[in-house]
């Protein structure tokens, strides 16, 4: 395929701070008059580029032993961090900042504080947990465990815990079968707590493909991808179908955007004296026999994302859609194959939750209040958990004020860039479709982040090298000068409420995970296991071979009513000779009350009904939790 050149820029700096020398001359060699025979590592900018970088790595590295992750309170690990991891943050962000200056000569320089921060941000779990992180990795472990011990998919026989989808849409789950036998683990709990930070390591060369098509401008490009890994703390990039989704359909997009120009719809986006300094001309067209390459190329990775998820191909059709909306891009034949490969694997594969969607349409269609709502029913409540909330609102704010910001100020960039826009805003319409379970607002959110990451920092970066019209007025050089480290420190001020205020929810001892597992192991082949949520680790082990239920994801009002008479609303609601048992533990009492599903003290007053009842027997009880048998009436 046809490689993107881009062309010669009259008077640009290649991403450098300030016009300077011309392409190829290094812009520090200008901008600084070091001693004469000093290495080059030693001089004064590049010690301030490099000096940070080791500074916060020690600093982290230092923070670790000090992070009280076993004694987190309401405000998750929040309160659990010490001063030096913090300072580590600032000390990355500065360096980064400095790093920018050299963006255009010495790129690696970014990308080495991209990967540092990344790590910083959501290593932390993977170095020190003793147990998996979040109870729905725990469950996909659960999926690999059974693909690993059965060898089969059956994606028409009903699982309880709603896990049949996972049969029906299996890529990931048979990846990470072949991943655990080649490691020689024992499951993919060895590597769980490192997804986030492996995921967001492949997304960096995906999203600067993406970048690189709409801007050549290195301090845009890096300052997207920087402030993408601060605003997604929407945390889809654990081990789960979602994050490898993500990547795939992130890879169809910057194949698509760099590949299939259609000839003579460049227009004057081909001319460097209308378009913005900033931004890349438009790539060089492909003829349509390229393009038919092209698809095929493409028809494995659409085949995978069908595989992986079911959520995403819908995501990536209406992309595909969107992209067609423009003269540039407009590709039926594409779009035509995507939307048949999705059709032929939901009518397959995928058929019995296929048709379960789209009986349940006709109630959620057009309801947008209830398609956007976050969660099961609850309202969050506690102080650790309000405060993730708010920030989450704040962070959505901020980005969209920032790309807002470009949208108004940097027309011709929005204008050669509109592909991206488009697609980061075609999934928005999918609130009229379906609530996903509560989880389309946080979906949506993350489609749209690589676009709007990348308006967000051509608002905060400006143009470098233009002239006459084109040229930025030094008040908005010096505006954007501040406006720059303030955001970023902003941003990075809402992730951490974002993505670890709540955390108190997501570490489990290792010892209430055993207590879980022997209370399963013991269970009969067929027996039931009772829970207020499926939100605890090995919830579902041995999900194949046991039922499920899990009695408080409903409304509040009718767990209200429930906690009147826990041991008689259960026992009305269980068939005569049902083997049974209840696991109540430490993790669900914090996510039912965190996530408004019970009200204060509904946990234990359920516990301590349920203990006092004679139907009810117990079978284990320790300071993690307890197990109760059903003995009936």
């Amino acid at each position: 395929m046809p490689q993107h050149v881009p062309a010669p820029v009259k008077g640009d700096t290649a991403g450098n701070a300030e016009p300077g020398p011309p392409r190829g001359q290094p812009h520090e060699a200008a901008a600084e008059a070091s001693p004469r025979g000093l290495p080059d590592a030693l001089r004064p900018w590049t010690v301030l580029t490099w000096l940070p970088l080791l500074l916060a790595a020690g600093l982290w590295t230092a923070s670790l032993p000090h992070i009280g992750f076993r004694s987190m309170g309401e405000y998750g690990l929040l309160d659990r961090l010490p001063v030096i991891y913090y300072l580590s943050l600032l000390a990355l962000t500065a360096g980064f900042l400095v790093s920018l200056r050299r963006a255009g000569t010495a790129p690696w320089w970014p990308a080495l504080y991209c990967a540092g921060l990344l790590m910083a941000l959501k290593g932390v779990p993977a170095v020190l947990y003793d147990s998996e992180r979040y109870p729905w990795a725990s469950k996909h472990d659960a999926v690999i465990d059974h693909l690993l011990a059965n060898g089969e998919l059956r994606p028409d026989e009903g699982l309880s815990g709603n896990m049949s989808a996972y049969d029906q849409w299996p890529g990931f789950f048979t990846l990470n079968g072949g991943l655990v036998r080649a490691f020689g683990a024992d499951s993919a709990a060895a590597y769980l707590n490192w997804a986030p930070v492996v995921l967001g390591l492949l997304m960096m060369p995906v999203l600067i493909l993406v970048y690189r098509t709409f801007s050549e401008d290195w301090r845009l490009v890096w300052t997207a991808v920087w402030i993408f890994q601060l605003a997604n703390w929407v945390g889809q990039d654990y081990l789960a179908p979602q994050g490898l989704a993500f990547l795939l359909h992130l890879a169809v997009l910057a194949v698509v955007v760099r590949h299939f120009v259609r000839p003579g719809s460049a227009g004057r986006l081909r001319s460097r004296a209308w378009l913005d300094p900033a931004a890349a001309a438009v790539p060089p067209p492909t003829g349509t026999r390229q393009r038919a390459v092209g698809v095929a190329v493409l028809v494995p990775l659409i085949v995978a994302v069908n595989a992986v998820h079911q959520l995403t191909p819908v995501m990536l059709c209406v992309t595909l859609l969107a992209l067609n909306l423009t003269r540039r891009y407009r590709n039926p034949g594409l779009l035509a194959v995507a939307g048949l490969l999705m059709l032929a694997w939901d009518l397959t594969m995928g058929r019995p939750l296929f048709t379960e969607t789209l009986g349940t349409l006709r109630d959620s269609l057009g309801e947008l209040t209830q398609n956007s709502r976050a969660g099961y029913a609850g309202q969050l409540t506690g102080a650790g958990p309000e405060l993730a909330g708010r920030a989450n609102v704040l962070m959505v704010l901020a980005v969209a004020v920032l790309a807002g910001t470009a949208l108004l100020l940097r027309r011709r960039l929005v204008h050669s860039a509109l592909p991206l826009l488009l697609a980061s805003a075609a999934p928005v319409p999918l609130f009229v479709v379906n609530d996903y379970g509560g989880e389309m607002l946080f979906r949506v959110y993350l489609f749209a982040l690589p676009g709007a990451a990348f308006f967000a920092a051509a608002a905060l970066v400006p143009a470098a090298g233009g002239a006459g019209a084109h040229r930025v007025r030094p008040a908005v050089r010096k505006i954007c000068a501040v406006a720059l480290p303030v955001s970023l420190v902003a941003l990075l001020a809402g992730f951490m409420p974002s993505y670890y205020g709540k955390e108190q929810m997501n570490y489990t001892p290792p010892a209430e995970t055993a207590l879980v597992t022997r209370a399963i192991d013991r269970a009969p082949e067929g027996a039931l296991i009772l829970a207020t949520t499926g939100s605890f680790p090995k919830a579902l082990h041995r999900y194949d071979r046991l039922e499920h239920w899990f009695f408080a994801e409903q409304e509040l009002p009718e767990n209200v009513e429930m906690l009147k008479d826990p041991a008689g609303y259960l026992s009305a609601r269980l068939p005569p000779g049902t083997t049974a048992y209840v696991i109540l533990t430490r993790t669900q009492d914090i996510y039912t009350a965190g996530e408004g599903l019970l009200p204060p003290g509904g946990f234990d007053a359920l516990t301590r009904d349920l203990t006092a009842s004679p139907l009810f027997h117990v079978v284990e009880r320790t300071v993690h939790g307890v197990v109760l048998r059903y003995d009936g009436p």
